[in-house]
């Protein structure tokens, strides 16, 4: 028996599982009203796959926007895959859902943040801390600002 219950892992799955189920409702009926998402993902994760030209362009991390046009979008159990206009140039990705640091839906305030990931000594991929619920809120100037919910916490 342990110790202790593990929260942060417990919380850290639940998290993902919550993205994998907003995605796959997506994949099957399209984004509604102004729903649209910003996704940002490791992409130094091995199992990413992306264009070499945009793995050159974003070495460490790439912020991927879901809103007016995507295509082949896909939801599996450890990952989506969805092509995406680069400059009038679609490119197929694939993204696992342990490469994904942020998660943004700015149409109604509501963000996620994981903490930071890192490679070991054998190139595996570990998550270093667990996952952070957050809000966001829209800033001046229309872009997303991530506010910690612990202020709205009595």
């Amino acid at each position: 028996m342990t110790q202790s219950i593990d929260y942060g892992n417990l919380m850290h799955h639940a998290m993902r599982g919550l993205i994998q189920t907003v995605l796959s409702d997506i994949a099957a009926n399209g984004l509604p009203g102004e729903h649209h998402f910003f996704i940002t993902f490791d992409t130094r994760h091995p199992d990413a796959e992306l264009a070499d030209w945009l793995r050159e362009r974003y070495p460490e991390e790439m912020t991927i926007v879901i809103q007016n046009w995507y295509d082949n979008f896909e939801v599996g159990e450890d990952g989506f895959s969805i092509t995406l206009n680069f400059g009038n140039s679609p490119e197929p990705l694939y993204v696992p859902l342990d490469a994904i640091t942020t998660f943004v839906d700015p149409s109604v305030e509501f963000g996620l943040r994981f903490e930071t990931q890192e490679y070991d000594d054998e190139d595996e991929f570990e998550e270093e801390e667990v996952a952070e619920e957050e809000e966001a809120a829209p800033a001046a100037r229309g872009e997303a600002e991530v506010v910690s919910l612990d202020q709205f916490r009595k």
